[in-house]
């Protein structure tokens, strides 16, 4: 198979189908007509002798060919914008990317707000897909090249994804006043022997909290699991239910007459709140630009 004879605008073609696997999406991703995406796939099926996409059920789903294909594929793509990127400059108001982030509803809240207002300032043609996750998924989705950059709390993280720190969070606790004694102490006997509302994306019952307590040789009874940082201090209120909750998350919420915040009754060290990449993306000029807006805004809320 001679290069020069294979159209290298299909490459683009099929990581948008591996992506979106559905041709109209991915026909309004790229600016392009239905048809002629579906003519890209059929020059791409017949291209690479797999079907690539799949029909299963009302859905689709990709091919074995097709899911191995993800990853070296996004490395290649990233390669030769990188290529071009040395002899061209990035022009956010001319730019059509799209850009896949992962983050929580806590980074939504916190970063997404005024991001998007940058990116409609300066990128007006550039869309951006927000997706969650849990911490595991992030990064499987940054190796397998599916996701450009995601936002979260990483304990450990594989040699080849970059990290930038964007600011330093702390832990506040917020529980129904009425369920304190009259001197709103929250001891550490009353924070073991309370039932608590843990937020996890994933369901896991064990969060930092639970691993400073365990190093002390304690435990806490978890009795309620949400995935969603911004519902949870809803919860609380009328309840003998403790929320440890990152510290901004109750930056604009009312306490009133109901609620109180309390630090922790043990010590518990800040944590850092970060975005990663591929490494595969470090030279690239427009993951470059967005990276930086994103730590510009962070800055702002740090």
């Amino acid at each position: 198979m001679l290069l020069r004879n294979i159209d290298l605008n299909l490459l683009v073609v099929l990581d948008a189908l591996l992506m979106e696997k559905h041709v109209t999406r991915t026909g309004i991703r790229l600016h392009l007509s239905q048809p002629a995406i579906s003519h890209s796939l059929n020059k791409l099926r017949v291209l690479l002798d797999d079907p690539l996409l799949i029909r299963q059920g009302k859905g689709v789903v990709l091919s074995a060919r097709a899911q191995s294909l993800q990853a070296p594929l996004k490395t290649i793509l990233g390669q030769i914008e990188t290529l071009l990127g040395h002899s061209m400059s990035f022009v956010p108001a001319d730019s059509q990317r799209t850009f896949r982030v992962a983050m929580s509803d806590y980074g939504a809240a916190i970063v997404l707000p005024k991001l998007l207002v940058q990116l409609r300032a300066q990128a007006p043609d550039i869309s951006l897909v927000v997706i969650q996750d849990s911490r595991l998924g992030m990064l499987e989705q940054i190796e397998h090249g599916k996701i450009d950059l995601a936002l979260g709390v990483f304990s450990a993280l594989p040699a080849e994804v970059g990290c930038d720190v964007l600011f330093e969070e702390t832990f506040t606790c917020l529980l129904n006043r009425q369920s304190l004694p009259d001197n709103e102490v929250l001891d550490l006997d009353t924070y073991l022997t309370r039932p608590h509302l843990l937020v996890s994306t994933d369901g896991n019952t064990q969060g930092e909290i639970d691993n400073v307590l365990r190093t002390r040789g304690l435990q806490r009874r978890v009795a309620v699991n949400v995935p969603h940082w911004g519902a949870a201090p809803g919860m609380i209120a009328g309840t003998d239910l403790i929320l440890t909750v990152a510290t901004r998350t109750l930056d604009n919420l009312p306490l009133g007459d109901t609620l109180i915040a309390r630090a922790p009754p043990m010590a518990v060290a800040p944590f850092n709140y970060v975005q990663v990449w591929h490494q595969r993306f470090n030279d690239d000029p427009a993951h470059r630009w967005l990276r930086e807006r994103v730590r510009q805004v962070s800055a702002a809320a740090a």
